[in-house]
């Protein structure tokens, strides 16, 4: 690795297709390959590039046994280049390399990586529905009567066999499945894959999605078992504040389709599917719930029931539910797993058998509990929460989620405990009859979110803010999972679209968020009605009303930012439509461009402090924005017509913005921060009232001792329009804040993720309402884009496509004496540090190949800049060097720098 960065070799790295590494079961018919490029020489640029593919890897070097050859292609591009080859087969893998020639037609390295298709047609699908006979099935016995945390739950999860003999070895095994419901596959008594509650949750009348497992080394020659459990999951359990099941919304009972595929050295295949065949018995499950919980019994496993038996007792013959498949899909993106173990911190004994233990952090996921030497039938009670009162868990936040797991001793040796088909937002646990002394090395958390790459990491010379980030990146594991949901612990866990929107940056700046972000907009678009409306959430359930301004508009923002961000040009030209169908939604139905929401609602600037934005204000901003927005994808969409109409359009709605809400002095009606940071933000102020706007924003901050009135629109917006309009001094003074209401008040608390409010608990009041109180909500996070593109610098220019044209602006100030961040964009890797030190400010950069960069260092003294120790001027690499209103810019070709200038005068930190 070392070596290939400082080679001077154009090198590719990182190869994708669809937007992840190496991934098995891919439904695209003409997947979009990428790759990366790295080169340890300044200015290194990809001139052209070939790719092969072939269905063995050492078939790569046969010229006659290739797939497709693209041949030499006269390109810089790396990113998602489709497919043109002939069609991809069904359940094939394909191996490809990619060889590139750099700037000066010189051969640069290669690279090659593979992806597998999975069932690309309906008519590849033998399986048939299956689950629970409930006609011909006596009941089962319900939960014990003590567990009164079972009160609300259904039957048993699933137990599901299927025996069959293979007739010799294969060489190659699949497994296709999905459930009505969460599933784990099991064959031979072996867990398959990583994957937690699969099939994930989607739009699932529009989308079911299915998952593609490589069992080639656990079926074997002779006896086989194929089994399953499955669970309610969001098809037919609790989801939401909806007090009714989700059946009224999915299904009523849970279900399970699958298909292995076995190949043999012969060319001949077996084909094992769900049907009636198939067997099923409940087991040690007794019930299971995403919000209330899982009841084990361990006492009621059967040894082997997954394993091939002479004759297993007590299973009973499955229905055939449905011979129709439903609209099932490949699964596009990364499945949730356990990503990370954490031991505990402090193990509390709060009474006979009853411990609270601390991970110390506020996490996702479960509970790992080992019990020694249990007698038979004890019964252990573990509940969750994000914070103490008093020393016992604080519960009352979780509404009707009861986010208990219960577990009954088999009895003899030593058990673990670890629920799978449920998870729990908690930083504490309570172990209630636990049988004999726990110790810290019995408890462990279990992190679990949608796996997407982590590519970002931010730090700086302040230890607050580099938990604030710490709090931002854990907030944002908890809640990307399965979609991105607001908060992970009560009874709530939706995909609420403004929370996506305004966090999408910053999701962006700390992992690879574009196959997650694609994959939930078709859920966003499946909401969207006949009247171009979107809904609040999606998948779109327990809310069925039009979606509030800031919050449909993340139809638009979205997909607009996959494109800037990732250069996805597919998800955009798929959501153009919609996009445009809300645009015209709203002009519709406010003909006065003046977004009165006559046919919605509004949550205006949710849970701002002490102040109210009029709403149609916000609406209206709002209006405006996503219509330039659609304006600008027209363009790039080569939608020229409905490009200038759209220019049109918004030029039309800022004139009655500027018309009803902007007075002559540069107020802003309601004359709240929010209020500015939108006109400011979304450029609806006319030029000559720009400063004035700016100068009564920095009024309202400084009368309040430099804290923030802000919600959830506008917490995104404060930081970065004070910096780009000449008051980082006060962006500075709002990060650094450490009373009430601010990003440091709740750290100085003890948060260790980002609370749903800014007074969630305080000195003066305790703990807000218990109604919506969530202590891990990333909302309020949204400030990272600005740690990582202002405080560190690494951003991109207006006109710049997935980081093709890098802005690297360092932004001294505060309390701060050195800053860093560093990214794997879509193009490679973008790092940015400063360091002020002897009256000397510098900045060490990293550009990758085939991207420029333009770095804004702020100095006094243009002769000053230097450049590895010599005159920046001249220096290769530095294509140029020009004076700026705040210093100087530089522009860069690729290649990493290190540039020193005279440091400028700032303004003394406030006090700590």
């Amino acid at each position: 690795m070392t070596d290939a960065v400082n080679s001077p070799l154009l090198h590719p790295y990182g190869l994708q297709t669809e937007q992840r590494t190496e991934p098995l079961g891919t439904g695209e018919p003409h997947p979009r390959l990428s790759w990366k490029l790295r080169s340890g020489r300044r200015g290194a640029a990809q001139s052209a590039y070939r790719i092969t593919a072939a269905e063995r890897p050492t078939d790569l070097d046969d010229p006659l046994r290739l797939v497709w050859d693209s041949g030499r292609r006269e390109s810089g591009d790396a990113l998602l280049v489709p497919w043109d080859g002939p069609a991809l087969r069904s359940a094939t893998r394909y191996h490809w390399r990619v060889e590139v020639w750099d700037e000066t037609s010189a051969p640069g390295g290669t690279a090659q990586s593979w992806f597998e298709t999975g069932l690309l047609h309906p008519d590849d699908w033998s399986a048939v529905w299956v689950g629970r006979d409930v006609v011909n099935l006596p009941p089962f016995d319900p939960p014990q009567d003590d567990d009164p945390e079972a009160s609300p739950l259904q039957s048993p999860p699933l137990q599901l066999r299927r025996s069959f003999d293979v007739r010799a070895q294969p060489v190659r095994a699949r497994l296709y499945a999905t459930a009505r419901g969460v599933y784990e596959p099991r064959v031979n008594g072996l867990r398959i894959g990583d994957a937690e509650l699969p099939p994930g949750w989607t739009e699932y009348h529009q989308r079911l999605q299915y998952q593609t497992y490589d069992v080639t080394d656990v079926v074997t020659k002779g006896h086989n078992v194929l089994a399953a459990i499955v669970a309610d999951g969001w098809w037919c359990g609790y989801i939401g504040f909806d007090p009714r099941r989700a059946a009224l919304h999915y299904g009523n009972s849970p279900a399970f389709l699958g298909q292995l595929v076995i190949d043999f050295a012969d060319g001949s295949r077996q084909i094992v599917a769900t049907d009636a065949e198939w067997v099923e018995q409940p087991g040690a499950i007794r019930s299971a719930d995403l919000l209330m919980g899982q009841i084990a019994d361990a006492r009621r496993h059967t040894p082997g029931w997954d394993r091939v038996t002479l004759a297993p007792t007590g299973f009973r013959p499955v229905a055939v539910l449905d011979t129709e498949l439903g609209p099932l899909v490949a699964e596009p993106d990364n499945p949730i797993r356990v990503t990370r173990t954490l031991p505990v911190v402090a193990v509390h004994q709060r009474g006979p058998g009853r411990y609270i233990v601390d991970f110390g952090q506020n996490v996702v996921g479960r509970v790992r509990l080992t019990i020694h030497n249990a007698m038979p039938g004890q019964r252990i009670v573990m509940r969750h929460a994000e914070v103490l009162n008093d020393g016992e868990l604080y519960l009352d936040n979780l509404r009707r989620a009861q986010a208990t797991d219960v577990y009954t001793t088999g009895g003899g040796g030593t058990e673990v405990f670890e629920p799978q088909f449920t998870f729990h937002g908690f930083r504490y646990a309570e172990v209630d009859q636990y049988p004999g002394e726990l110790e810290a090395g019995d408890v462990e958390a279990r992190v679990l979110h949608s796996d997407t790459p982590w590519t970002g990491h931010f730090e700086c010379s302040d230890p607050t803010v580099n938990q604030l980030q710490s709090n931002i990146a854990w907030g944002q594991r908890g809640n990307f999972l399965a979609v991105p949901t607001d908060c992970p612990q009560r009874d709530e866990r939706l995909g609420w679209l403004a929370d996506a929107q305004i966090f999408a940056a910053t999701a962006s700046r700390n992992a690879d968020v574009s196959a997650f972000f694609a994959r939930w907009m078709h859920d966003l678009l499946d909401g969207q009605d006949s009247d171009g409306a979107f809904r609040d959430i999606a998948p779109a359930v327990t809310l069925d009303r039009e979606a509030a301004p800031a919050w449909g508009d993340a139809g638009v923002i979205i997909p607009w930012h996959l494109w800037r961000t990732y250069g996805d040009l597919r998800a955009l030209d798929r959501s153009f439509d919609a996009m445009v169908a809300w645009v015209e939604h709203i002009r519709r139905h406010n003909p006065d461009l003046r977004w009165r929401n006559r046919t919605g609602h509004s949550y205006g600037d949710w849970l701002q402090v002490g102040v109210t934005t009029p709403r149609d204000l916000l609406a209206t901003a709002y209006f405006a924005h996503s219509t330039k927005i659609v304006a600008d994808a027209a363009e790039v969409l080569g939608r020229s017509d409905a490009s200038a109409h759209y220019r049109d359009l918004y030029a039309a709605i800022r004139s009655a913005f500027v018309e009803s809400y902007v007075h002559q002095d540069g107020t802003v009606e309601g004359g709240t921060q929010t209020g500015y940071l939108l006109a400011l933000a979304f450029q609806l102020l006319p030029e000559r009232l720009v400063e004035a706007a700016v100068g009564h924003l920095a009024a309202d901050i400084e009368k309040r001792n430099s804290t923030l009135t802000t919600g959830f629109v506008g917490t995104a917006l404060l930081c970065p329009v004070l910096a780009d309009h000449g008051r980082a001094d006060l962006a500075y003074a709002l990060l650094h804040q450490q009373e009430y209401p601010s990003w440091g008040y709740s750290i100085r608390h003890g948060a260790t993720t980002i609370w749903e409010r800014w007074d969630g608990w305080t000195d003066h009041s305790g703990f807000q309402s218990a109604a919506m109180n969530s202590f891990n909500h990333y909302s309020l996070g949204s400030v990272g884009d600005w740690l990582f593109g202002r405080v560190a610098g690494i951003d991109q220019t207006s006109t710049s496509v997935a980081y093709s044209e890098l802005l690297l602006r360092p932004l001294p100030g505060g309390r701060l004496t050195w800053a860093r961040a560093e990214q794997e964009t879509a193009r490679g890797h973008v790092a940015c540090e400063w360091s002020l030190a002897n009256d000397l400010i510098t900045v060490i950069v990293t550009v990758p190949p085939g991207a420029t960069a333009v770095l804004a260092i702020p100095t006094p003294e243009l002769s000053s800049i230097q450049e590895s120790g010599e005159p920046a001027v001249g220096r290769p690499g530095v294509l140029r060097v020009e004076k700026a209103r705040d210093g100087a810019t530089l522009r860069l070709a690729s290649g990493h720098y290190t540039v020193s200038a005279t440091a400028p005068e700032l303004p003394s930190p406030a006090p700590q």
